[in-house]
């Protein structure tokens, strides 16, 4: 059942809609991921890995939260629930238990590279059909990417 007349054809809300689904379940198990590591973190670096870490978690439901609203505004329901969320998500799973912080810094850069992967995917799948949604992702991508880079040099030495 569509609630909300879609400004789009049926054929560009599927794809977008699908597009719109799969980035927010990657940027809700960002936020956990990143939350888990926040807690669990322990080594010299704590401090400035831990607060970052927090910067992750704020930049993925704030996305999320946009991904979402433009996903119902399109005529398609979101769904965040947890079990969508674990049986449809494409990140690498986290560890369990105390992490060192060079463990957590490469989990990260793992988990930001497979989710960046994903989103240019869905940046040329929405292209055509809905370039609206194609600018959210591309957005959202470069602050992904940023947070990559910043991952990344703090395993260099």
């Amino acid at each position: 059942m569509t609630v909300v007349k879609s400004p789009l054809s049926d054929s560009d809300r599927e794809i977008t809609g699908n597009a719109l689904q799969s980035a927010l379940v990657d940027l809700l198990d960002l936020s956990l991921l990143a939350k888990q590591a926040h807690w669990n973190l322990i080594g010299p670096r704590f401090r400035s890995i831990h607060l970052q870490l927090d910067e992750v978690v704020t930049t993925a439901r704030t996305y999320s939260d946009t991904v979402a609203e433009r996903a119902a505004a399109i005529g398609v329901n979101p769904d965040g629930r947890a079990a969508t969320v674990a049986k449809t998500s494409g990140l690498p799973d986290f560890p369990s238990g105390w992490v060192r912080d060079t463990d957590v810094v490469e989990a990260l850069v793992e988990a930001f590279a497979a989710a960046i992967g994903r989103m240019r995917e869905r940046i040329e799948a929405t292209e055509k059909p809905d370039p609206v949604t194609q600018d959210l992702f591309i957005g959202l991508t470069a602050e992904m990417e940023k947070q990559y880079w910043m991952f990344q040099a703090e395993n260099q030495s």
